[in-house]
């Protein structure tokens, strides 16, 4: 019996969740791949090698939404050939970036729901249902330097990282009394040349007063590539002994 991997991953349609698909296309891994918006390159790219690749559209503002493209993927998981599972929360967005008294309950709440409660709620489902299985099982969590770090403007961007990290310390402690663990971390990948960043270059000074360090970012070709940042996080989870609970950074691997 061959054994596979099997992996889900959210906002796959652009920048870092594009990359960690391109970069584990491969057959013995099943891909389920959740995003607002498809994307036809990497269905393509899968059906070119053979590749299982399964794409869901769905709205992570949406709580039935998110429950009812879970079931369909464990429905669709065989366990008994299951080297390992892995769902990778990295759907995220960045606005409103303006102060607290300017965003509105609308764009507040949608970050919120993005941000943290998605995630919170896809590992829930992914634990459940998982409880019962012996094999490799991880969740990483996409977080952000401003987890830890306060930026005139990006309140609701900072607060929800914050939240997705003590989440992940919350979880791993939970699970260190359990039989079958999943072993879920935080990894912050720093500034990154993807379509958020260009969101941030964009802003009005009086709302981000640091608009111009990230256009100088930009400008001296300091971000990093998706790609070099998907190596890394997948370098991690498949060759290094995980911590439970921990807050990873992209500056201990470079």
């Amino acid at each position: 019996m061959s054994y596979l991997k099997y992996f889900i991953i959210t906002g796959t349609s652009r920048g870092l969740g594009e990359s960690i698909v391109k970069q584990i296309l491969d057959k013995d891994h099943t891909l389920f791949c959740i995003s607002r918006k498809q994307n036809n390159e990497l269905k393509e790219l899968a059906f070119e090698k053979g590749i299982n690749l399964y794409y869901f559209s769905c709205d992570l503002q949406k709580s039935e939404e998110i429950e009812k493209v879970m079931e369909r993927i464990f429905s669709s998981i065989d366990f008994s050939n299951a080297e390992g599972i892995y769902l990778v929360n990295n759907a995220g967005i960045i606005d409103p970036i303006k102060p607290i008294g300017k965003a509105s309950p609308k764009e507040l709440a949608e970050n919120i729901h993005v941000n943290l409660l998605a995630p919170m709620l896809l590992s829930s489902y992914f634990i459940r249902h998982t409880g019962t299985f012996a094999t490799k099982k991880v969740i990483v969590n996409v977080s952000s330097g401003a987890a830890k770090r306060a930026r005139h403007g990006w309140t609701a961007y900072s607060s929800s990282k914050a939240g997705i990290d003590m989440f992940t310390k919350s979880v791993g402690f939970e699970q260190e009394t359990v039989e079958n663990p999943v072993t879920m971390i935080s990894f912050s990948p720093g500034v990154m040349d993807t379509e958020m960043q260009e969101i941030i270059r964009k802003t009005n000074k009086e709302d981000f007063t640091e608009v111009e360090q990230f256009i100088e970012y930009n400008e001296k070709g300091i971000l990093r590539s998706p790609e070099f940042v998907a190596g890394v996080i997948l370098d991690l989870i498949f060759n290094k002994e995980l911590i439970n609970g921990h807050i990873y950074d992209i500056k201990s691997f470079v």
